[in-house]
């Protein structure tokens, strides 16, 4: 089982390569904050905000998934090479398409081939 690393504010890090570690390998959701009860709701999932993540043959993001609480709701699977190949940084990001009933507590995980599973900020969703 991999460690599980959670995101911390790179603001609130001196160190700027634990910034990038941090920044580079975790998802972040982005949507709307409300969502209407049994439609279609798009969710994007990035990960790195202010640094890109290599797309090394032995180093890349090989999955995202996205959560509702402790409820896997999509994922998807990210290949060597698929954001651009060795030798280059990319932008992994991908849009699921979910339905919501209830309000909800949108989480996403990242793994990378080289340092493990990361979690990004939960983003509170209002269902009305």
């Amino acid at each position: 089982m991999p460690k599980l690393n959670f995101y911390t504010d790179i603001n609130d890090v001196a160190n700027e390569a634990k910034r990038d570690l941090i920044d580079r390998h975790s998802p972040f959701i982005h949507c709307d904050d409300h969502a209407k009860k049994g439609e279609p709701f798009d969710v994007r999932v990035q990960v790195g905000n202010e640094y890109l993540h290599p797309d090394d043959t032995d180093h890349y993001v090989s999955t995202v998934t996205l959560y509702n609480g402790q409820t896997k709701l999509a994922e998807a699977t990210f290949f060597a090479g698929a954001n651009g190949g060795q030798g280059n940084k990319a932008q992994t990001s991908v849009t699921f398409r979910v339905i919501l009933e209830k309000n909800s507590k949108l989480i996403a995980n990242a793994y990378c081939t080289k340092h493990g599973l990361w979690e990004g900020p939960v983003k509170d969703i209002q269902v009305a």
